[in-house]
């Protein structure tokens, strides 16, 4: 089973476009077909961002249940690297000690330019339509 880490923006698109490629790929983590791999300091950015007043005219109660089921689902890691430097967001190093430690497949995001390389370690980095294409 693929092993994915995903960004905040890319969760976010999902809900705001439920037609969208974001929401394909949240659809097969739902479904089981590939895992998500998150940590603590992951999952809590997911929370925090969808609970912004500019994402409230989301509906809460379908945020709420995609957050409690993800959070069911999720493959949780701890990381043993601290990873700094590497993107030009500091916040992102974040996604990369996930999928260091995890050995992610792919660390998907809407903000491919935050991240200098394309593969890091194990982990290839694609946009969610580069995923869908694969």
């Amino acid at each position: 089973m693929l092993k994915l880490v995903i960004d905040t923006n890319v969760v976010i698109s999902a809900l705001l476009k439920p037609e969208s490629n974001p929401a394909l790929i949240m659809s097969l983590i739902l479904r089981g077909d590939c895992r998500l791999c998150v940590t603590e300091k992951i999952f809590s950015e997911y929370e925090e961002v969808l609970g912004r007043g500019k994402f409230k005219k989301l509906d809460q109660p379908s945020v709420r249940e995609l957050l409690a089921m993800l959070r069911n689902r999720v493959l949780w890691v701890v990381p043993k690297v601290r990873i700094d430097g590497v993107t030009t967001d500091p916040d992102d190093n974040a996604f990369l000690e996930c999928a260091l430690e995890s050995k992610a497949n792919f660390l998907i995001t809407g903000n491919i330019y935050h991240f200098p390389e394309r593969n890091f370690h194990h982990t290839s980095i694609v946009t969610p339509s580069e995923f869908v294409s694969y």
